[in-house]
């Protein structure tokens, strides 16, 4: 089933920029099968093994990345993305219930998506900012989200380069990418170096870094056959399904706190 699922969301991901970790952290917590903890670090390995593949395969077809740009952002991002994760830490060891740190999890996860789901939605002017400060703050702010989500980049990262730079959307689902790897290799060092594989069945990597790299190359794939219309029904559509699980998520989590 895990399998199933990471091979599924990352070529989705691929395709939409969002990272697969935007379906694979609900649906994990959905299946119930591992704590909070674990289910973070699965996310995290199956998305940056994605990242990886698809940066790679958008190189080989002759993508034009400018790399300064994507520097400041992926040093930004590196930032929050070790900020996110230890903040995560910070909450499973402050608050008294897990389930109470997944519930914070989904609240926040729903209120990115919905800015997201507007903003290509009703196609927000652009801000057009310029300079490498707006660009790094940028990057430290999607990376403390995907690394405290748990969801590797989500929707946040497509929708706030768009509004912020004025990027397409198929160019802006690269250098989603791009940061995706950068923030999501800083929490997997963050977790390595710090927190440890405690209570981390690692013997699941052994099938959930072959569905990564399928699910990139074929999400790599798609990407460049697809139009810029058909890349935005795929980006809105995943964001009307996960609003929908971690939605449900929600409703089950809260009615466990009440009994």
């Amino acid at each position: 089933m895990y399998f199933s699922v990471i091979l599924i969301a990352n070529a989705l991901g691929a395709i939409s920029g969002m990272g697969g970790g935007v379906l694979i952290k609900p649906i994990f917590d959905l299946i119930g099968q591992d704590p909070v903890a674990s289910i973070s670090f699965y996310s995290a390995v199956a998305v940056f093994t994605m990242s990886i593949v698809t940066t790679f395969k958008q190189i080989r077809n002759g993508i034009n990345i400018r790399w300064n740009f994507v520097g400041w952002i992926a040093g930004g991002s590196i930032i929050g993305g070790v900020f996110g994760n230890n903040l995560l830490a910070k909450l499973l060891s402050i608050l008294p219930s897990e389930k109470q740190v997944l519930l914070t999890q989904i609240v926040v996860t729903i209120l990115t998506i919905v800015f997201a789901f507007m903003n290509t939605k009703f196609a927000w002017k652009s801000w057009n900012l310029k300079g490498w400060y707006w660009q790094l703050g940028c990057g430290l702010t999607l990376g403390m989200f995907a690394s405290f989500l748990g969801i590797g980049g989500g929707p946040i990262n497509v929708a706030l380069l768009m509004l912020m730079f004025g990027i397409p959307i198929k160019e802006a689902t690269v250098y989603s990418i791009c940061t995706i790897l950068f923030s999501q290799g800083a929490k997997l060092l963050s977790i390595i170096t710090i927190t440890g594989f405690t209570g981390i069945n690692l013997q699941r990597l052994w099938f959930i870094i072959p569905a990564a790299i399928l699910g990139g190359l074929l999400g790599s794939q798609m990407s460049r056959i697809l139009s810029t219309k058909y890349v935005e029904i795929v980006f809105q559509g995943m964001l009307v399904l996960v609003i929908l699980i971690n939605f449900y998520n929600g409703l089950m989590i809260f009615g466990r706190l009440q009994i």
